[in-house]
C-alpha cells in the first residue's frame, strides 16, 4: 500500500462542505482507496483549530472521530523529530513555511515518502529533510480553481 503525507488544507476541506476544495479532496480520497494517509501532530493540531474556528466543536469531533477510525494515521514523531523540523523551517525562513509544513517534510523524509497531499503550491520548492523534492499528489490529480 502506497503511503502519501497530507498536510494541513486538504484535511481541513474533507470536514468543511463550504471550502473551495472540498469537493476535488473529498474525489481524491475516494479514488484513492488503497493509499495510506499520515500525518503529524501539528498538522492535525492546525486542523482542528481552524475547524473548531471556521466551522464548528462538532466538524472538530467529527475529524479526530474520523483519526480514530483509520482515516488517517497519525505519526510518532521520532526522538531527534524537533531538531530536523526546525533545521527545515530555517532553510525555509523566507517562504511561507510554517511549523506544520515543516513536520510534513520532516515526516516524508523519515519515512521515505515522496507523495504529499496538499492544496499548498509553495509545496512545489520544498524539499524533504534529505534534501529530495515532494510531489503533490492532489495538484498532479487535479487543477486548481482559477
Amino acid at each position: 500500500m502506497k503511503s502519501v503525507v497530507a498536510d494541513s488544507g486538504p484535511l481541513l476541506a474533507l470536514f468543511n462542505r463550504n471550502d473551495s476544495w472540498n469537493a476535488r479532496v473529498l474525489v481524491w480520497v475516494e479514488t484513492n482507496p488503497r493509499v495510506h494517509l499520515i500525518t503529524s501532530w501539528p498538522v492535525v493540531t492546525e486542523v482542528c483549530a481552524l475547524l473548531s474556528k471556521r466551522v464548528s466543536g462538532s466538524a472538530e469531533l467529527d475529524f479526530l472521530a474520523w483519526i480514530e477510525r483509520g482515516g488517517v494515521t497519525l505519526d510518532v514523531p521520532g526522538p531527534v523529530s524537533f531538531h530536523d523540523v526546525l533545521a527545515i523551517a530555517r532553510r525555509y525562513r523566507d517562504v511561507p513555511f510554517d511549523f506544520a509544513d515543516a513536520s510534513v517534510a520532516e515526516l516524508a523524509a523519515r519515512h521515505g515518502i515522496v507523495d504529499v497531499l496538499t492544496i499548498d503550491r509553495d509545496f512545489d520548492i520544498y524539499r524533504d529533510g534529505r534534501g529530495k523534492p515532494l510531489r503533490n499528489v492532489l495538484r498532479m490529480a487535479v487543477r486548481r480553481p482559477a
